[in-house]
């Protein structure tokens, strides 16, 4: 049987963060005077986006926004490249860059299509401003914007899929999380969801070769190039 609605996780699977952040990065810090390799620059914040939120995952802090986690995280990377802290203004101002990452090229155009068929939310770890300043910047049409803030909550806990589900008055079984991250689909999978990988092989940056060719390792119910691909799976 068909979803009746389509989850989406964003960071990665929608939205190029890597590329993004490399080169918003640069226009904001070398006019300050900050020289740094920009692509290792952005995986290293990326690299403490997971240990950020897994202590609310485990319960052992309460929650807050990824504005925040990105704030402190930054602060990590900033010292660990022993750079000394810059002003609260620019500090803000790379924490938004998150707030504005392109898409994919086949994220705006899949999307229309899939949407003409299933309602489309967003089931990301960005709270709904972060969401919502996204899609209007890279021209994303979302029906709903679920997720952390709704669960007070990080995936991979059951809670945020079970939040999104019950939100648009669904059973779990009843939506696909579409999403390019393994140990997500895994858990919406465990939560009763079906589940749609979809292959980004430049998430972290290019690579040699391109296209289909970073095929999952579990097995899920279906392995898409891109959007395009995905909606004539699902037949859109």
């Amino acid at each position: 049987m068909p979803p009746s609605a389509l989850f989406f996780d964003v960071f990665g699977t929608v939205v190029d963060w890597h590329g993004t952040v490399a080169r918003e990065a640069a226009l904001l810090l070398e006019p300050a005077g900050v020289t740094l390799d920009w692509f290792a620059f952005a995986k290293a914040w990326r690299n403490e986006y997971a240990p950020s939120f897994m202590p609310i995952v485990k319960g052992e802090r309460s929650y807050a926004d990824l504005d925040v986690l990105h704030r402190e995280n930054l602060l990590r990377v900033l010292a660990a490249e022993g750079l000394p802290p810059q002003d609260a203004p620019l500090v803000a101002e790379l924490v938004h860059i998150w707030h504005r990452l392109d898409p994919w090229p086949d994220a705006v155009g899949g999307l229309r299509r899939l949407r003409a068929r299933f309602p489309c939310c967003t089931v990301s770890n960005g709270h709904a401003a972060l969401m919502a300043a996204m899609a209007r910047h890279a021209g994303l049409e979302w029906d709903l914007i679920l997720g952390s803030e709704p669960a007070q909550q990080y995936k991979p806990h059951p809670r945020v899929y079970r939040t999104a589900a019950s939100w648009m008055r669904l059973e779990t079984g009843d939506c696909m999380m579409v999403a390019t991250h393994e140990n997500d689909l895994k858990a919406a999978a465990e939560c009763g969801l079906k589940t749609a990988y979809v292959c980004r092989p430049h998430e972290w940056g290019r690579r040699d070769g391109d296209g289909f060719d970073d095929m999952p390792e579990g097995r899920y119910d279906l392995v898409a190039r891109d959007f395009h691909d995905l909606a004539d799976q699902l037949g859109c």
